[in-house]
């Protein structure tokens, strides 16, 4: 996929985070008159008011850019459907139906996405588009049909591959997401697929994590990366191979003694093997590295708990719960020792 098609495709998953930072009350029809009729947008707005049909649809577009630069994603979006409707070409598709999905119009979005595969079948960018917006908004059997959609057309496209992989891996189909991000690992063999592949792979005690990631340190000359490392202290972890595992959470910590999840996951080996006082040191340095990081709380009360100390336990349940309101398990044990 090229670059351009590839900057275009990201317009959806970025529009969660615009949306946050938006203001759209800036954006009313009330204001909208007065809006675009001040600089910058004054001049674009004269030389349509004069502009034939052939030459408005590049004004359209150029105004709801200028608009949507400045967070009026209201009128950007107006702007763009103008444009769209005047020239419906790939670019103005991409933009009308990005700024639709930023002011919450999922619906018109993917009316508009729809419209563009017809309009423009041999780009797979507007399927990658719509894969997003579906998984933005939580659609996730109308999203993997995108993604299926798109590995028709191209068994090779690694894109859709990995983000279907993460798809099945957030619907809980583990066998089914390692299958697609080892595809995609295949095809574009990355840190980042690499890792995600990995890390599942951990997570299932399959040993087929530790090529992947001893691969990927062996091409970290620098010394810097923490996730490979971390993902073969996990597989070690969840084999009951607790000395293996508590080197390689060590080896994260050298590189960066404020890794909270690797003192976090020293500390479960250490507890695993019953190896409470030395668990309940490292769970400390979890809250000395960062006093609001709840699970460090609840680890030192199962320790205090482990040692029949009610009270201590209790003490930092409720502080794990004081940080983080939906802790049920710190909950549930408070409950158990009262």
């Amino acid at each position: 996929m090229n670059p351009f098609v590839r900057t275009l495709s990201l317009a959806v998953f970025c529009a969660a985070l615009l949306t946050a930072g938006c203001d759209q009350h800036s954006g009313k029809k009330d204001d909208a008159g007065a809006v675009l009729h001040r600089l910058p947008y004054a001049p674009l707005t004269d030389s349509l008011d004069q502009a034939k049909a052939d030459l408005a649809a590049g004004l359209y577009f150029r105004r709801g850019d200028l608009l949507s630069r400045n967070n009026l994603h209201e009128l950007a979006a107006n702007d763009f459907r103008h444009s769209w409707e005047l020239r419906p070409d790939e670019m103005t598709g991409f933009r009308y139906a990005s700024t639709l999905s930023i002011i919450g119009q999922a619906d018109r979005a993917v009316q508009v996405l729809n419209d563009c595969e017809k309009r423009f079948p041999d780009n797979p960018a507007f399927f990658t588009l719509l894969g997003e917006l579906y998984q933005q908004y939580g659609k996730t059997g109308e999203a993997l049909a995108i993604y299926d959609k798109l590995l028709a057309k191209d068994s090779a496209n690694f894109e859709a591959w990995y983000e279907k992989g993460l798809l099945l891996e957030k619907s809980r189909d583990t066998a089914s997401a390692i299958r697609a991000l080892a595809r995609a690992f295949e095809l574009q063999p990355t840190n980042t697929y690499g890792l995600e592949l990995a890390h599942l792979y951990a997570e299932s005690r399959n040993s087929a994590a530790l090529p992947i990631c001893d691969g990927i340190l062996k091409r970290d000359t620098a010394h810097e990366l923490l996730d490979p490392l971390f993902i073969k202290g996990i597989f070690y972890s969840n084999t009951a191979q607790y000395r293996k595992a508590i080197a390689q959470f060590d080896s994260c910590i050298r590189r960066d003694w404020k890794f909270t999840d690797g003192y976090l996951e020293k500390g479960i080996a250490f507890y695993k093997q019953k190896q409470y006082d030395s668990a309940m040191g490292t769970f400390l340095m979890t809250i000395k590295v960062s006093n609001t990081y709840p699970d460090g709380y609840y680890w030192v009360g199962r320790c205090y708990e482990a040692n029949g100390n009610k009270d201590q336990a209790i003490l930092y349940y409720r502080q794990a719960i004081a940080l983080d309101k939906d802790f049920s398990e710190a909950a549930e044990h408070i409950k158990k020792l009262q």
